[in-house]
């Protein structure tokens, strides 16, 4: 049985999963499409030749910052033996304890998205808007009844108020179907 509900439970947070991630695609699409218009300006104005410049710049300072990490690992290579070994062991650690981190990660990433989807779901369906009238209705007070003159009150019900008793609803008037006309002639013509 425990099973059966797992599998259940892994079902249901997967589909909220899902559902939640639709949200958030709509709504970051919904964002870049409100952005759009601004960027595309912001394109048109950009010279060209500053952004050669700005991209070389850049490329230029990754090609140092890549020349020297290489000549620093070169470096450590050649001194000693002992110590590549160790540093590949301390290197599998780090990706270990990285990959533990971004499953970690992944994880709580999915539950967001789960609790996302079944918010999502509930606006979808509309129990968001329900159970706001819930909480509504359990925390406004009832209207209290205007009071009503002794002359309109029936008896009957004057005599269970006494009582202290509700008064006992009278069944509404109902409307009976129009009688139908019988055929007088039965037979053959």
């Amino acid at each position: 049985m425990a099973i059966t509900q797992d599998i259940r439970k892994t079902a249901t947070d997967t589909a909220y999963a899902a559902a939640g991630a639709a949200d958030l695609a709509a709504e970051k699409i919904g964002q870049f499409v409100t952005e759009a218009p601004e960027r595309f300006e912001k394109l048109r104005n950009t010279d060209p030749k500053a952004l050669g410049e700005r991209v070389a710049q850049q490329a230029k300072q990754v090609q140092t910052q890549v020349t020297a990490k290489a000549t620093e690992i070169v470096g450590t290579i050649d001194t000693d033996v002992k110590k590549l070994g160790q540093t590949a062991q301390d290197l599998v650690l780090q990706g270990f304890g990285q990959v533990v981190t971004v499953a970690a990660q992944a994880n709580d990433g999915f539950e967001e998205l789960v609790k996302r989807g079944r918010t999502a779901v509930q606006t979808w369906r509309g129990e968001a808007a329900e159970e706001i009238t819930e909480i509504a209705v359990a925390v406004e007070p009832d209207p209290e009844p205007a009071p009503a003159a002794k002359d309109e009150q029936p008896a009957a019900d004057a005599e269970a108020e006494a009582d202290g008793k509700p008064a006992a609803r009278k069944p509404a008037a109902t409307r009976k179907p129009a009688a139908k006309k019988a055929d007088a002639k039965t037979g053959d013509q």
